[in-house]
């Protein structure tokens, strides 16, 4: 019996990963465009035709239409398609990982990668962290505090504390010797909200994964054919490393420490 309670917990985290994914994407298109998420109805952006209820059956509808408009035939973003199905394995993935350890911390954890998700893509197209995500994982860093046995409370407060500290004073030093903004305001708060929810291991770890790719980019893509400098989005980088952290940091952490017998 209990084995069909769990996939009958996997199901349906799979199930609501992949409706919650499909309302994502109208949160990544127009929270960053001052829109309401309610009005209006989903509709094609190049001729205005309102989609209906058949149009919007994630990951089925795009299929089904071949990745264009029913009225207009113009091309839809796979990235609709992308998120649907990342939020889809990332729910299942928690359930997988969290349900039978802590339902509420699984709950929590699913709900932070749906805002890992829509920070990615935001940030990589408009280079902006909106601060109602922020809000949103900070109130569930507290939460975190209260499920996770694995953690200790004093790491996470030390975690919060010292990714805000550490990011703004990194920020802070680059301005005063490049005269320049070197990490965002909203790098600076992840990391913080980020820290409480994780723990300072797994933060480290996190930015570990997060900063050795985002550094090798960087120097690659930094100026542009004529010496310009660009603005880099770090956000993308941070979100998967700290994801990875949250799901496998434990495991990994105690991977690394049992290389050296303890």
């Amino acid at each position: 019996m209990e084995h069909f309670y769990l996939i009958c917990a996997y199901v349906l985290s799979g199930i609501l990963g992949l409706c919650v994914g499909s309302f994502l994407n109208v949160v990544i298109y127009r929270w960053p465009n001052n829109m309401s998420i309610a009005k209006p109805n989903s509709h094609c952006p190049t001729c205005k035709y309102e989609l209906r209820w058949y149009d919007n059956i994630p990951v089925l509808s795009y299929l089904m239409l071949g990745g264009k408009c029913r009225s207009c035939k113009t091309h839809i973003s796979f990235r609709y398609t992308a998120v649907e199905v990342a939020n889809t394995i990332l729910w299942l993935l928690c359930a997988f990982l969290f349900w039978q350890k802590s339902i509420p911390l699984a709950c929590i954890y699913m709900l932070v990668c749906s805002i890992f998700i829509c920070i990615f893509f935001i940030d990589l197209e408009h280079k902006i962290i909106l601060d109602r995500f922020q809000i949103a994982l900070l109130v569930l860093g507290v939460a975190a505090i209260f499920f996770d046995k694995d953690v200790a409370w004093g790491s996470h407060i030390i975690g919060g504390l010292a990714g805000f500290v550490v990011f703004y004073l990194i920020s802070w030093g680059f301005e005063i010797t490049r005269h320049k903004e070197g990490l965002g305001g909203g790098d600076v708060k992840l990391a913080g909200v980020v820290g409480l929810l994780l723990g300072w291991e797994r933060l480290l770890l996190g930015l570990l994964i997060a900063t050795i790719p985002a550094a090798i980019i960087l120097a690659l893509l930094s100026r542009g054919k004529e010496g310009e400098e660009r603005e880099f989005p770090f956000a993308p980088f941070l979100v998967i490393g700290f994801g990875i952290s949250m799901l496998f940091g434990s495991g990994i952490i105690g991977w690394y420490l049992s290389l050296f017998g303890i």
